[in-house]
């Protein structure tokens, strides 16, 4: 089953609530958590192909870094709104809602490393832009 026959599925199929509220969100979460995990792919796939073309140390590369940082948030802010929906079906057990909102921490956490890793391209492209500078002075010299 394609990813377009998930979304069909989840925008056109019957629940078996109904059509309650909480089945409801949850196909929407859903939804945008897929957009949310195609984007931030299209975005890996466009810096490994700068990366094979030798330039990702270029400020073209912060604007996907950044969006796949956005995707990331976006992620975890949508797998809290599940584990807000799923919230009142786990009353009896409370622990599996702390559980599953400590997922959506480590998401943010994975958020994180990519921000250190961005701020590392940038000293990557900086001291890049200085050897380029330096390289073109001790040309003149010689």
């Amino acid at each position: 089953m394609g990813e377009g026959s998930v979304a069909a599925a989840l925008v056109s199929g019957s629940d078996p609530e109904g059509g309650s509220l909480p089945q409801s969100a949850l196909r929407v979460i859903t939804i945008l958590g897929m957009v949310s995990a195609r984007t931030a792919l299209v975005c890996v796939w466009r810096l490994v192909a700068m990366v094979r073309r030798g330039t990702v140390f270029s400020h073209a590369a912060f604007r996907y870094v950044d969006v796949v940082i956005g995707a990331i948030v976006a992620a975890a802010l949508l797998w809290f709104a599940v584990t807000v929906v799923n919230a009142p079906g786990q009353r009896a057990d409370p622990g599996v809602t702390v559980i599953v909102g400590g997922v959506g921490v480590a998401i943010l956490g994975v958020a994180l490393m990519v921000l250190v890793l961005r701020m590392l391209l940038a000293q990557a492209v900086a001291r890049d832009g200085e050897a380029t500078r330096m390289q073109a002075e001790l040309d003149e010299v010689v």
